[in-house]
């Protein structure tokens, strides 16, 4: 059970409800802004900066739905873990997805798919190791601009997908990723099948 109460859409602000097409949404594609709607004004803040980070991407689907899935791993997200994006869904197998337990190993993964997701490791548990030299690496695969792009994606993963775990959402989830929320119950993208949302 989420820790904080989700509030009906019919009490969410005008622009709240239609900047989350609430009326054509399911509840697992409502989601967290559920509860972010208990503060709607600063809830368009996150929504913005999320929304703005699917709509003005230019680096490819596949690449960020791997690293999104493995930040939602370090955050033990259950609900990021859940989901798959339309968007990348043909781009992104279920075996895609079990190797990003060791990623480096990873034979479907290509380079740039690696060092991003290594910069998503790094950035969810050791950000102090992101240094010049990794910069270097970084600048070897990817222009300023798509290291800019990665990062605000890092930035946007972890920031909310703690504050989603730290809220314990997992009711709408299928069982594997509904367990209890806590070190002992650690749970992968590949726990249960996952639900595919717009």
């Amino acid at each position: 059970m989420s820790r904080v109460s989700f509030v009906p859409v019919s009490e969410w602000t005008d622009e709240l409800r239609t900047f989350a097409a609430a009326d054509s949404a399911t509840e697992l594609e409502l989601g967290i802004t559920r509860m972010l709607a208990h503060a709607p004004e600063l809830a368009m803040g996150p929504l913005s900066f999320g929304a703005a980070m699917v709509t003005k991407r230019t680096l490819p689907e596949r690449l960020i739905e791997l690293l999104r899935l493995r930040v939602a791993f370090h955050n033990q997200c259950r609900s990021c873990m859940a989901i798959r994006y339309r968007a990348a869904s043909a781009d992104v197998s279920e075996e895609d997805v079990c190797s990003l337990e060791q990623p480096q190993q990873a034979e479907s993964l290509d380079d740039r798919e690696k060092l991003a997701v290594e910069l998503g490791d790094r950035f969810a548990c050791d950000h102090l190791s992101i240094d010049d030299p990794f910069f270097g690496e970084l600048r070897a695969l990817f222009s300023e601009a798509e290291i800019m792009e990665l990062l605000m994606h890092c930035a946007l993963y972890v920031g909310v997908g703690r504050l989603a775990a730290v809220l314990d959402m997992t009711e709408d989830l299928p069982a594997g990723f509904a367990q209890p929320f806590g070190v002992d119950h650690v749970v992968t993208p590949s726990s249960d099948t996952p639900v595919l949302v717009r």
